[in-house]
């Protein structure tokens, strides 16, 4: 995380993968645009003021129109 905890956000830790990659690892075959890595679950923190943001903004940097999907968030830090 590249930000500065403020006092109106909290940390949360979005949990997700990308579902068309892990289909294609599968069958042993790779994505052309994602590594083979996102198959696997990946962890990012976001800052957000609660956790509907904390969605909109993985949104906004992985798109569920391209396979990603959000597995999990949780609370970090406040």
């Amino acid at each position: 995380m590249l930000q500065i905890p403020t006092n109106d956000k909290i940390v949360y830790e979005v949990i997700l993968y990308n579902r068309v990659v892990r289909a294609l690892v599968k069958d042993n075959l790779s994505h052309e645009l994602y590594d083979d890595y996102w198959a696997d679950v990946q962890a990012y923190d976001v800052m957000a003021v609660d956790e509907l943001e904390a969605r909109q903004l993985i949104s906004l940097r992985y798109p569920p129109d391209q396979g990603f999907v959000v597995e999990q968030v949780k609370i970090l830090a406040n």
